[in-house]
């Protein structure tokens, strides 16, 4: 890892080298943009993104959102929805407009410069962005861009780029918070109070040029059940009583029998920043992040035997495959490196950011239901069925490891002001990213310790994704009022070294999977019209490739019953977007209406063959989204009372599918005709401020034919209307308090897995 870090640092300085000749010239003019405060602020302003953009800021959060994690802070901006399906969860990727919650790798998230996406994968598991490396109290300001419209992003951005700024010192400071949530869960037969405890607490001063800050948190949570164990059928296993009638997402009749994946987590995220102002106009940034997870995962079973003792049998035979399979244990290690040197002047700006993360150390441990996978020679252990409930105080299991996991990124940025009144602004840049896979599933003697014997390899998954890729962007003003961006992107992608073992029965050897190369051209072109009284017409038209992830293309997992194929035949998707922005702005607010069209060829979706127990991913040959867009933000619309409001109309469907023609006119898997959220705060006085706010989609699909009629069912996608509250109060200028309601109507949906239920937070904030 540190020789990685080395190259990284060494990589970004001989980048730089040029443009820190041409800074550190002493006659070199400077203006009020001298001192770099906020990198991610000077990046905006060398991309010069010609993309539909909303904003949170501190204040906002603080105002409006019950935030226990940084994904929180997401939930009412437009179109968007965040799969957070509980405290501590690290799997919460984004839905946009036109793409679905399987789609992860269609959006990238940044903070202060360093990538969050995990780009390894395209779903809602190991794919899921690292959100855990931010907490709510460093955020400075979120800024979210729609659609692939900007040079300086590659085609994961068809969804969305969100760009985090945390802050840094100008003086000495120290905050801390305590927060409490709990949630009241009822749902079958699983009744539980479930509490989370989390403290935060950072500090952090000015030197002269050198800014210091460090934090950490931690949170301790408790979960609802994630998934079901079911059967089919309309009676429990033979000898058992207690289990629930209901019905599968294709409305086949169900008996569920136990609550499973309840989690326990602990999690700590530490954080240090450092920024150096080398010269008055050049500035040096390294931000380390530090997370550990420890994590159990636990099952609630409804049955009871005939002596009215817990029971976990799932057939005849007494096996507990579908109990084993939510009873596990992870334990994780991850580093965040990031490190930039940017600088500024009132015709040049430059930065160049080298970004590294690392799964240092990431294990998960599953009792074994059979006995095939428990039996190894090479370790000298004969396994036998590890059934539950014997399975709970250990016996033979598997552990799966991803240590060496992770991405490299290196980026380099220029922005040139040029002509009269800065008549072109002329950005472009040079980008690098290696995405790296590394998964292995073995035998154990005791899955509880994971330093017992390992045995027999059960999978493995190996490969590489790397892109080379230049941009150059040119915003002309042709007059005063008419401005044209012309953008272009060019990229060289490379797959290789990539590998499966699983014993399986549909694969059942060493695969040696064959390189892969791909280059893509994708140009842009927006034409923006500022009229008078601050309205803004806007058209944008962008082409974006996605290369298939290194998880798409080489990762094999097998989760109980379900195997995970990899298809490393995988073709690119291309996506053309068009987006009419018609935008009015004044001293209160802003209001938006936004025309949108997109169509993807050779679509990467997943899909699950529940006749074989695997899922695959799959090209489809065609898919299109249009819609329309309104987003208002609004203060005083009386006084003291403010409104951030949307609503999202989308049709997205399969327009085209050779393979499967029953989904073509379908809407695509989790992207529902109708979304919105409404945000009312009232700021009652100076130190109290009172929100109320609703979010809600209607109804989804997780099947691209749509033959999922029952939405409300474990693995259903329902629709869903949710209403949160909050309000905070200010003692002093050091002491604040807040108290709030996330899902005050009880609302029990599903989206795929049951969601939080009603549950309250209060926290405490002290800052120096």
């Amino acid at each position: 890892m540190m020789k990685s870090i080395s190259v990284l640092a060494l990589g970004a300085g001989l980048l730089a080298c040029p443009a820190l000749a041409h800074a550190g010239e002493a006659d070199a003019p400077s203006d009020s943009r001298t001192i770099v405060v906020n990198g991610q602020k000077q990046s905006d302003t060398i991309e010069n993104a010609p993309s539909t953009k909303a904003t949170v800021t501190a204040e906002s959060i603080a105002a409006t959102v019950n935030a226990v994690s940084v994904e929180d802070t997401l939930k009412y901006l437009p179109s968007l929805v965040i799969r957070k399906r509980h405290i501590g969860d690290n799997f919460a990727p984004i839905a946009t407009r036109t793409s679905g919650l399987g789609a992860s790798a269609r959006s990238l998230i940044y903070a202060d410069g360093a990538l969050l996406s995990a780009l390894i994968g395209n779903n809602n598991g190991n794919g899921s962005p690292r959100w855990s490396l931010v907490t709510p109290e460093e955020v400075e300001r979120i800024d979210v861009l729609y659609g692939p419209f900007s040079a300086a992003y590659s085609g994961n951005s068809i969804g969305t780029v969100v760009n985090i700024t945390t802050r840094l010192p100008d003086k000495l400071e120290a905050r801390a918070t305590a927060l409490v949530n709990v949630q009241d869960f009822s749902l079958y037969g699983t009744k539980d109070t479930l509490p989370t405890m989390q403290f935060s607490g950072s500090v952090g001063d000015r030197f002269g040029p050198l800014a210091l800050f460090a934090s950490w948190t931690r949170t301790e949570a408790h979960s609802q059940p994630i998934s079901f164990t079911t059967i089919t059928g309309t009676t429990d296993p033979a000898g058992t009583s207690g289990g629930y009638a209901d019905l599968n997402k294709l409305a086949q009749p169900i008996r569920v029998l136990g609550g499973g994946g309840i989690e326990h987590h602990v999690q700590n995220t530490a954080k240090l920043k450092a920024a150096l102002d080398i010269t008055p106009d050049i500035r040096a940034t390294y931000v380390l992040g530090v997370w550990t997870d420890d994590t159990e995962g636990s099952v609630d079973s409804y049955l009871r035997d005939a002596n009215g003792a817990v029971s976990y049998r799932t057939a005849t035979s007494g096996v507990t495959t579908g109990f084993n399979s939510a009873v596990y244990t992870r334990d994780a290690l991850h580093f965040s490196h990031a490190l930039s040197l940017s600088g500024t002047s009132p015709k040049f700006d430059w930065q160049v950011v080298g970004t590294l993360y690392d799964y240092a150390h990431d294990w998960q441990n599953n009792p074994s239901p059979d006995a095939a996978s428990a039996t190894t020679a090479a370790t000298g252990f004969i396994g036998t069925r590890n059934d539950l409930p014997a399975a709970f105080a250990g016996g033979v299991g598997t552990i799966q490891k991803q240590d060496g996991t992770g991405w490299v990124t290196l980026d380099s940025k220029v922005a040139l002001r040029l002509g009269k009144g800065d008549a072109h602004t002329l950005s472009f840049g040079a980008h690098v990213d290696r995405e790296t896979l590394n998964a292995q599933t073995l035998t154990l003697a005791s899955w509880l310790d994971s330093q017992s014997a390992q045995g027999q390899l059960r999978s493995a998954s190996h490969g590489n994704t790397r892109t080379f890729a230049l941009w150059a962007q040119d915003a002309v003003k042709l007059t005063p009022s008419l401005t044209l961006t012309l953008g272009a992107r060019q990229e060289w992608w490379r797959a290789y070294g990539g590998f499966n073992t699983t014993l399986s029965t549909a694969v059942n050897a060493t695969i040696q999977q064959p390189e892969r190369r791909f280059n893509g051209f994708s140009p842009k072109l927006s034409l923006e019209w500022q009229g008078g009284r601050s309205f803004a017409v806007r058209l944008s038209a962008g082409q974006a490739y996605r290369t298939p992830t290194v998880g798409e293309l080489y990762q094999t997992t097998a989760v109980g019953t379900l195997l995970v194929n990899p298809n490393p035949g995988l073709l690119p998707e291309r996506a053309r977007s068009l987006e009419l922005a018609l935008t009015k702005q004044d001293a209160h607010g802003t209001l938006r209406l936004s025309l949108f069209n997109e169509v993807i060829d050779n679509a990467l979706i997943s899909q699950l063959n529940a006749a074989t127990s695997t899922t695959f991913v799959q090209n489809v040959d065609r898919t299109r989204a249009r819609g329309i867009e309104l987003a208002v933000d609004r203060r005083d619309i009386l006084p003291g009372l403010d409104l951030a409001a949307s609503l999202t109309y989308a049709d997205a469907i399969t327009s085209k599918n050779t393979v499967f023609p029953a989904a073509v006119g379908k809407l695509l898997p989790s992207v529902p005709h109708w979304k919105g959220s409404a945000v009312l705060t009232w700021r009652a006085s100076p130190s109290l401020s009172l929100t109320t706010a609703a979010r809600f989609t209607s109804r989804n699909f997780a099947n691209l034919a749509n033959d999922d009629t029952v939405g409300q069912t474990y693995q259903g996608f329902y629709k869903y209307f949710v209403i949160d509250m909050r309000a905070t109060f200010r003692l002093n200028d050091h002491l604040d308090f807040a108290v709030g309601v996330d899902n005050l109507n009880n609302n029990k949906y599903f989206l795929f897995h049951p969601f939080p239920q009603r549950n309250v937070t209060a926290q405490v904030n002290w800052k120096l």
